[in-house]
């Protein structure tokens, strides 16, 4: 499993506009309560498995909605949204699936982003 520390990706995400725009709502954070941290995280997979990890994924830099799960936020947030994004943020290179290890990785960025946002004070 690739094991990265991911303070510097998360100073670096903290210091783009763009990026740390991104928060969960209300009701997204109260998803995230009711379904536990487990069941987010295998939707989080389930989704970067089926939008993210083809070689070639569909409509790819379109491929992750903006908002209707906590993973499609935190995507957005830590730069995993498209291979575009993952090869500019986190070098992992376009044009090949991405690995198991990969998958794991992305998936552990995204807990930890979500686990972020779950925190008293994250509003």
């Amino acid at each position: 499993m690739i094991r990265r520390d991911l303070d510097p990706l998360f100073d670096r995400l903290s210091h783009s506009r763009f990026r740390s725009r991104f928060a969960l709502s209300a009701k997204d954070r109260a998803y995230a309560a009711a379904k536990g941290r487990a069941e987010v995280n295998a939707h989080a997979e389930d989704f970067i498995r089926k939008r993210l990890a083809p070689a070639a994924p569909a409509n790819d830099g379109k491929q992750t909605p903006m908002r209707g799960h906590p993973a499609f936020v935190a995507q957005h947030a830590t730069a995993t949204c498209c291979r575009g994004c993952l090869m500019k943020w986190h070098g992992i290179d376009e044009g090949r699936a991405l690995d198991e290890d990969e998958i794991a990785y992305v998936v552990s960025v995204l807990d930890r982003w979500i686990v972020s946002q779950m925190s008293p004070g994250s509003d």
